[in-house]
């Protein structure tokens, strides 16, 4: 049996991208449809270009409707990865998915997430506080902002050189280094359950 993964992201898409090319030609996973929220995000171009068709959501049907689930139905989703993707999932989303919506935040949490805690946000908060050491957090998604339980950290030293802007390199990296491949192992385990 095939696993139908959807990927939501709602800006440049690299993580989505590395996802995308780790899972080519995988024997049990597939990335059958990007989700996106933004118009002209450059998730889009990474799926016309490896032919995965797109749904365009916006908020109203997203958080007052039924979330997008006949969409997804449609494709045969039974997993979701959220790459970059920065509104809060609705209930109803987390309830068609237990244990099947997964995050990456770019902080080692329970420090750093929240409401208002992604991107450019939360390197400016770590070298503010002047933290020795961040990272990433690969997390089960329920229905607050970073909250779900962690799947996978790494770690990256901050030196008193680094900047808001080196240090989100630094969390690139490890994102594009780990994400594809903690992402793969957790569809597979969580479909053998």
């Amino acid at each position: 049996m095939k696993h139908h993964v959807a990927i939501f992201a709602s800006g440049a898409g690299s993580n989505a991208g590395k996802i995308i090319e780790y899972l080519k030609g995988h024997q049990q996973i597939s990335v059958s449809l990007i989700v996106c929220n933004k118009p002209g995000a450059g998730v889009l171009s990474i799926a016309e270009k490896a032919g995965i068709p797109t749904l365009m959501i916006e908020k109203e049907p997203f958080f007052r409707g039924n979330a997008y689930l006949d969409e997804l139905k449609a494709h045969h989703i039974d997993f979701i990865i959220l790459a970059g993707f920065l509104w809060k999932i609705p209930a109803a989303l987390v309830k068609a998915f237990p244990s099947k919506i997964i995050n990456i935040h770019p902080a080692l949490l329970p420090k750093y997430g929240g409401k208002g805690m992604y991107g450019s946000h939360v390197h400016e908060a770590v070298i503010a506080n002047k933290e020795k050491e961040s990272g990433i957090t690969i997390h089960y998604v329920d229905e607050q902002y970073d909250h779900g339980s962690t799947i996978f950290q790494a770690y990256c030293s901050i030196g008193p050189d680094d900047t808001p802007d080196s240090l989100a390199t630094k969390i690139h990296a490890l994102e594009h280094q780990h994400f594809p491949r903690v992402a793969t192992e957790t569809i597979l385990l969580q479909n053998r359950r």
